[in-house]
């Protein structure tokens, strides 16, 4: 396997899509409902996919996703971030979603997703960063890993049935992007 990680293009969302999907069924089936899961379609991820592609993604303000390609299999993972999306006065950067298919999953391709991503955060002058997580999601152990804090917990719904979700933080990602605290802007 060749893996590539690199900015999405436009013609990259339906795979995109395809990711999301999967990874849902794979990862939130037994604590999302089933009839929510089975109902997901990818067309609709797809066009928002194609929207943010095909924006500026250099610009600051903007939502950006990177993709993990398998030179052999096409994208097989991306994870989507920009600035933080709810006003937090401490964290202006948010890794809004990451999703790897299954079996490309505990090969270290979420690091190198979240190591462009914090690049890309930081040149855009974010230093800190939050992640919101289902809190039965088992992967949240991965943010753990990384050195994300608990900040706070929440309640959403979603397809009827009420769940709880953790906010990660990162009060300085420069270490994720293997950039040393120390080092200067």
């Amino acid at each position: 396997m060749t893996l590539v990680v690199r900015p999405a293009r436009p013609d990259d969302a339906t795979a995109i899509a395809r990711v999301q999907v999967a990874t849902w069924r794979t990862t939130y089936r037994g604590i999302v409902p089933d009839e929510y899961l089975d109902s997901m379609e990818e067309e609709p991820r797809a066009r928002y996919g194609r929207d943010v592609t095909s924006r500026d993604a250099e610009a600051a303000g903007k939502p950006f996703v990177v993709v993990a390609e398998d030179t052999g299999r096409g994208v097989v993972g991306f994870a989507a971030a920009g600035p933080e999306r709810r006003g937090d006065p401490h964290f202006c950067g948010e890794l809004e979603a990451i999703y790897i298919l299954q079996e490309y999953q505990r090969q270290g391709i979420g690091r190198r997703l979240v190591r462009e991503v914090v690049q890309r955060l930081l040149q855009r002058g974010f230093n800190t960063m939050l992640v919101w997580v289902l809190a039965e999601n088992p992967y949240r152990r991965f943010y753990e890993a990384l050195g994300g804090s608990v900040l706070c917990s929440e309640q959403l719904t979603i397809g009827g049935k009420t769940l709880g979700k953790r906010a990660y933080g990162w009060d300085d990602i420069r270490h994720l992007a293997g950039t040393p605290a120390h080092a200067s802007k």
